[in-house]
């Protein structure tokens, strides 16, 4: 069965070939080689396009730390624990008045690449909010909008609890992302 194309198709071809003077079919016949390097350039390009669809993306890996630091809110000082430990965890010191355990999270950082303890500061402490339920949970939020969901975070002056998506916990954040008078940003220090 031989494929026709629509009347209004063959309509228009043959009104352009009438404006242009050009038949197409004889300018294909007369320049074989541009019709092959077009075809060759076309599969060429189909064939790019199929083996970067088919080749797997990828992952970047995510290096998981196995201690994490750790802050003892009797004593006031730091400690490390196992990064995967469920806050609060059992502190040095023991529990609170209340029975519950002291330590919670804490983020270590300085303005120096290898830091001695004097050089290390606590931006910020965080807990999870007891109040959060998981089903609650908003995927359309980026960044530290997604990331402060569920968590509660103080600074260690300011024993205060807020929630990192609020506007006081938003400026606990930013208050240790921005660059200090000397221009340096802080950056994250593993515990040793």
């Amino acid at each position: 069965m031989f494929f026709r194309l629509p009347d209004w198709l063959r309509y228009e071809i043959q009104h352009l070939r009438e404006r242009t003077g050009i038949n197409i079919r004889e300018w294909i016949n007369a320049n074989p080689r541009i019709i092959i390097g077009i075809t060759f350039a076309s599969v060429l390009i189909l064939l790019v396009i199929v083996i970067c669809m088919l080749m797997p993306e990828e992952t970047i890996k995510v290096e998981e730390y196995k201690k994490g630091w750790f802050y003892d809110l009797n004593t006031g000082e730091l400690f490390v624990a196992e990064s995967d430990a469920v806050v609060p965890v059992e502190a040095p010191s023991g529990p609170l008045p209340n029975g519950r355990p002291a330590g919670v999270l804490a983020y270590v950082f300085s303005y120096v690449p290898e830091p001695n303890d004097s050089q290390r500061f606590i931006g910020f402490l965080e807990i999870p909010d007891p109040n959060f339920k998981a089903d609650s949970f908003d995927s359309r939020l980026s960044g530290a909008k997604r990331w402060g969901q569920g968590k509660l975070i103080c600074t260690p002056e300011d024993n205060k609890w807020v929630s990192a998506n609020s506007k006081e916990g938003q400026a606990i954040l930013q208050e240790f992302f921005q660059p200090n008078a000397k221009g340096e940003v802080a950056h994250y220090c593993l515990p040793e």
